[in-house]
């Protein structure tokens, strides 16, 4: 594979075009907002100045790595990528409605890939005509920094795709893990309910959000507590994977804290609002 496509130029998206670029791959990264699109090529070039100053690169190879990535607001340019990665809002209705069209311009070799922390690849892969070529890659934020990947096989997912996706993870410099399809994977079904009990107990008053952090830091070797990992993450999207969770198992012990939902309903979702669990300097 030596074409890259990455859809949606958010966190997640620019810091995948960011890592595929650096890999060595011609990279698009695709966003119907020409203002995000801008903000994200900035916002790769001072991450790669970061490394030019800490003697991690030269400024040559800086503007090589930004001479691999186009931008560009058409989805119609995803039509001769070798594999597109899907990094849009965490909405299974957006993202089948985004595969339902992938399917239709990308060639049928592409394999398509989820960037989702937490939706079903199976039902994703539906959608389209390649069941088989649809497999998801749920990169960890800051993705330029993180090295794990997992590697979802939905039901249908071939072995053909799944190792072209692994060794791809590799060539990006990742440690790719095997995962099966079910909600929340590994990463998320482990780490919400973690969270969700943090918000519990700040909920009924048991500590304030800094001695909760700093029990989870010094008592269990954290390096960051579950309630600064939340407003990184953003709350709407703790929010969102723990309701798939919910809905998916069935299972009430994934209910949402009531203070997490008025805090979404609020629009304090955390580092990118400005305001969550902490205060923040836009």
């Amino acid at each position: 594979m030596k074409k890259i496509v990455v859809i949606g130029a958010g966190t997640m998206g620019n810091g995948i075009a960011h890592t595929a670029a650096a890999s060595g791959f011609d990279t698009t990264l695709i966003d119907v907002n020409a203002q995000i699109l801008d903000r994200a090529l900035s916002t790769i070039s001072a991450n790669l100045q970061r490394g030019v100053d800490k003697g991690r690169m030269t400024a040559d190879e800086k503007q090589a790595v930004l001479g691999r990535i186009r931008t560009v607001p058409d989805i119609g340019q995803a039509a001769g990528a070798d594999l597109v990665v899907e990094a849009i809002i965490e909405n299974a209705a957006a993202k089948t409605a985004l595969f339902e069209k992938l399917d239709q311009i990308t060639r049928p070799d592409c394999i398509l890939a989820s960037n989702t922390s937490s939706i079903s690849i199976t039902k994703i892969a539906a959608v389209t005509k390649r069941p088989d070529k649809v497999i998801g890659m749920h990169f960890m934020n800051p993705v330029p920094v993180m090295t794990l990947v997992e590697v979802i096989r939905g039901i249908a997912t071939s072995d053909e795709t799944y190792k072209k996706v692994e060794e791809l993870a590799k060539e990006m410099g990742k440690t790719p893990i095997e995962v099966n399809d079910y909600p929340g994977f590994i990463s998320n079904r482990v780490l919400m309910p973690m969270i969700n009990e943090a918000i519990f107990a700040l909920y009924e008053g048991v500590a304030t959000p800094e001695s909760i952090d700093g029990v989870m830091k010094l008592g269990m070797n954290h390096p960051m507590g579950p309630l600064t990992l939340a407003d990184f993450i953003g709350l709407d999207v703790c929010l969102a994977i723990l309701r798939v969770l919910e809905e998916g198992f069935g299972d009430p012990k994934y209910r949402p804290c009531p203070l997490l939902v008025k805090m979404v309903d609020a629009g304090w979702l955390g580092r990118k609002s400005g305001r969550g669990f902490y205060t923040y300097t836009r």
